[in-house]
C-alpha cells in the first residue's frame, strides 16, 4: 500500500567485486548501493528486508532480516538514507528483488518494493 503520505524512490548501484571472486570455485562477489529517498508528506522507519536472489542457473535463495546493514533507518519527507552490501553467486549473472517493511509515525505499516536489478560481471552482458 502506498498513499501520498508514504511515497519512496528506491534507486540501486551495482558492482562486481573482482578482488573478492574466485571463478574458478563459482563465487562470484557483488556490491550493491541502494538509496531511499522518501517522497512522501511523513516519516517511516524501515523495519525489515526481504530479498529473493537468483544466479542464472536459476537458483533462488530468500533472505529475510531485520533492518539493513545493523539499522532501522528512520527517514524524513525529502531526507535519503544510502546503504552498502553485497550478494555472493555461483554463477556471473544474476539478479535481486524484493521489498523493505515499514512503518509510518502513525502506525501505518506498508511494503517498499524493491524493483528487480542485475548484478553481472562486466563484460558479461551486452
Amino acid at each position: 500500500m502506498t498513499t501520498p503520505d508514504y511515497r519512496l524512490e528506491i534507486q540501486i548501484a551495482t558492482r562486481f567485486l573482482d578482488e573478492e571472486s574466485k571463478p574458478e570455485q563459482d563465487r562470484y562477489v557483488f556490491a550493491y548501493t541502494i538509496s531511499i529517498r522518501n517522497l512522501g508528506k511523513l516519516p517511516a522507519q524501515l523495519l525489515s528486508r526481504h530479498w529473493i536472489i537468483t544466479d542464472a542457473n536459476g537458483k533462488s535463495e530468500e533472505v529475510r532480516g531485520d533492518g539493513v546493514v545493523g539499522e532501522q533507518p528512520r527517514i524524513e519527507p525529502g531526507e535519503e538514507f544510502t546503504y552498502t552490501s553485497g550478494a555472493v553467486l555461483q554463477t556471473a549473472v544474476g539478479t535481486m528483488e524484493g521489498n523493505y517493511d515499514m512503518v509510518g509515525d502513525d502506525g501505518t505499516r506498508f511494503d517498499a518494493p524493491i524493483p528487480p536489478f542485475t548484478l553481472s560481471v562486466p563484460r558479461t552482458l551486452h
